[in-house]
This record gives structure tokens, sequence and C-alpha cells, in this order.
């Protein structure tokens, strides 16, 4: 896994991000990734940049719900497989879980336990945005405790005033733009 994107890459992103005030909640500046996805030059560039970072993996963790676009397209690119790491009580049982804290009460994720064998697996976990670290570190959990190795993480948007790099150390986490 390789460091932070090329500038163009960052730029692109920064350039197609859509910045909205006051969004889920007063004080918050929610970054839409809509228009970013939506661009075929800023898809393609964010693919391929996400891409590099994961060159050395059998699988793509693709975390819900951003993180299976971005997941799948990196998969593809890749020429492997996309699992997608689910919110809790959205798949079938029998399944495997890690919880984690949030600011106010508990979140779930979720992967099959049966139809799918990950062990031995070498995985890159990919998701669209690391603020808290929360969502990538139980899922790093997730996937060792079903028997991969988690080479790391890779996410378009960094948080750093979030502290979410340092809550999900040492793993290796490369982020194409921070904001």
């Amino acid at each position: 896994m390789s460091g932070p994107a090329a500038p163009d890459v960052s730029q692109l992103i920064k350039n197609l991000i859509r910045e909205v005030p006051d969004f889920p909640e007063p004080g918050v500046q929610f970054k839409d990734m809509t228009p970013l996805l939506a661009d075929a030059r800023g898809l393609r560039a964010v693919t391929d940049a996400l891409a590099a970072t994961a060159a050395e993996a059998d699988l793509v963790a693709g975390l819900d719900a951003r993180g299976f676009l971005l997941g799948a397209a990196v998969a593809t690119r890749l020429g492997t497989g996309v699992l997608a790491v689910r919110k809790g009580g959205k798949l079938p049982p029998p399944v495997h879980s890690a919880t984690y804290q949030l600011e106010y009460g508990t979140a779930t994720l979720e992967i099959p336990a049966d139809g799918i064998d990950i062990t031995g697996l070498n995985v890159v976990i990919i998701d669209d945005v690391l603020a808290t670290g929360g969502t990538l570190a139980a899922a790093k959990r997730l996937l060792e405790a079903s028997g991969a190795t988690v080479l790391g993480a890779a996410v378009v948007l960094e948080l750093p005033v979030l502290g979410g790099r340092a809550a999900v150390a040492p793993m290796r986490v490369s982020s194409l733009h921070t904001v």
C-alpha cells in the first residue's frame, strides 16, 4: 500500500465534492461525493488511485454503503472479487459480526458466515471516508476474525481532525484527499 495520492487526483476530488453546511445536523460540513462518483473522469481517477494502493490484494472489502461502489470498481480493476461488509441486520443468518462504539450508542458490521470463505486471503478495505476510525477498526477485526489477513485500507477522504488514523493504528491507511 502506498502513501497519499498524486496531487492531480486530490485536486480533482476537491473540485468534485460538494460541501453541504449543517447536514445532517448544525455545525457539520457534509462532504457529498455524489458529483465525484457521477463524473466519469473523477470515478476513473479515484478507482485507479485506490487500486494502486491495493495491488497485492486477493479480495477487496467494500464498506456499507459508498464503499460498495468504490470497492466493486477497485476489485474490477484488480481482477479480484469484492466482499460487501454490511451494516447489521441487512444479511440473513448466519453472519460473522463486529460491534463498535459510536458517539451515541453502537453499530454492527456483518459478513456472511456461509458461502464465502476468506480464510488466508489478503484483503484491502475500501471506504469513502476515514473520520473517527471506528468503522475501519471494526471491519478489520471482523475480517481477521473470519480468517483473512487485512493488508490495510484505502479511502477517498480523510478528516484528520477526528483522529481516525490514530484510532486504527498500526493498520496502513492510504487516503486520496485530506480535508
